[in-house]
């Protein structure tokens, strides 16, 4: 089993990398000490497991495994996470996680959780089936502490706020620590377009086009006036074609 081991600790990635020495039939691929450098890796790397941290610099381990699930299809690896918050247990296991090991982890428990693999991997192979690729989406802090899943297909626009970005969607807005850069490189839905530097708009949500002297700019069907940069404008031919 190809294992890929995730933690911006260095001695966690040494407790791991001795306890798995400990278990037959492993063999660790590779590591890494963030969120993106894990979906780096496991792209490159095509691991079986990720044994993977949530607290984390850039991308947290949630929203991690939530990408890993999209950018890899029916080839999901499976995925374990290693924390020392007991409060994220129920968004691992809603990311379909084989096991939520606390730390320090335990040796049997670690092995217990590498058992438990290694037999899904089995029936999967029994059964002719694979993992199936699952909606994208973003996961984004609340007010209450805790974690929500935004898909994209309930996005109607992305804005830019400094170092971090506003969706939106019909029922609220959410803020979230990532850079427009990042955005464009996780959509997958081709609905979802790049209309200005700093702005994402849903198709489907924009009521009309507008044509100004030297510009363009898009009204949504809630009111709001979007502009299209002159290096975005083919978004427009693409709109007008489809109708």
């Amino acid at each position: 089993m190809k294992i890929l081991i995730v933690d911006d600790e260095p001695l966690a990635l040494d407790l791991l990398r001795a306890q798995l020495a400990q278990i037959p039939d492993v063999e660790i691929v590779g590591e890494a000490r963030d969120g993106d450098a894990a979906i780096d890796a496991a792209t490159r790397l095509r691991p079986d497991l990720v044994i993977l941290d949530i607290h984390m610099p850039y991308r947290d381990g949630l929203q991690a495994a939530f990408d890993l699930k999209a950018a890899h299809g029916r080839h999901v690896p499976a995925v374990i996470f290693s924390t020392a918050h007991a409060d994220h247990a129920v968004d691992a296991f809603d990311l379909e996680a084989v096991d939520y090991l606390l730390k320090p982890v335990r040796l049997h428990r670690l092995r217990q959780a590498v058992d438990r693999v290694r037999s899904q991997q089995m029936r999967a192979s029994v059964e002719g089936s694979e993992p199936v690729l699952a909606p994208t989406g973003f996961w984004a802090p609340t007010r209450a502490g805790r974690r929500i899943r935004v898909m994209e297909t309930d996005i109607l626009r992305i804005e830019a706020a400094r170092d971090h970005v506003l969706l939106h969607t019909a029922q609220r807005s959410f803020l979230l620590r990532m850079t427009m850069a990042a955005i464009a490189q996780q959509i997958t839905d081709p609905r979802l377009v790049r209309v200005h530097r700093s702005a994402f708009v849903r198709l489907d949500a924009v009521r009309t086009i507008i044509r100004r002297a030297k510009s363009f700019a898009l009204e949504l069907f809630d009111g709001t006036i979007v502009p299209v940069s002159i290096r975005h404008r083919a978004v427009l031919d693409r709109m007008t074609a489809a109708d």
